[in-house]
């Protein structure tokens, strides 16, 4: 069956600078710096990619950090130790909005 998302559309991502290339290679720099060794490690930061890819729920980037973090020496339980990390974030983040919804009700029912 045919989708929107296509996986190989993913080795095109270097493209995306035709049209702008002062840009794309700001963006390619900035991104290359992000992802080098510093106070966290190479594999630490693709941990946290692919959880960061979950959560904005961007098939490409599961693709690359799924095969970034296995490329790295991170196996199954600790890549889906992450994504349950940002599960939890990303719904303890939906629920706290939960007040500002009990503080509409409360000013309407007044």
């Amino acid at each position: 069956m045919e989708t929107y998302y296509n996986p190989k559309d993913l080795l095109k991502f270097e493209e995306i600078g035709k049209s702008s290339p002062e840009l794309a290679k700001k963006f390619f720099d900035y991104y290359n710096a992000v992802f080098e060794e510093g106070e966290l490690t190479e594999r630490e930061k693709s941990l946290i990619a692919l959880a960061v890819a979950h959560t904005i729920q961007c098939p490409y980037c599961i693709d690359a950090y799924t095969q970034g973090c296995l490329e790295k020496g991170s196996n199954v339980a600790e890549m889906t130790e992450a994504i349950h990390v940002a599960t939890a974030i990303r719904g303890g983040a939906s629920l706290v909005h939960g007040v500002q919804m009990r503080n509409v009700e409360e000013r309407l029912s007044m």
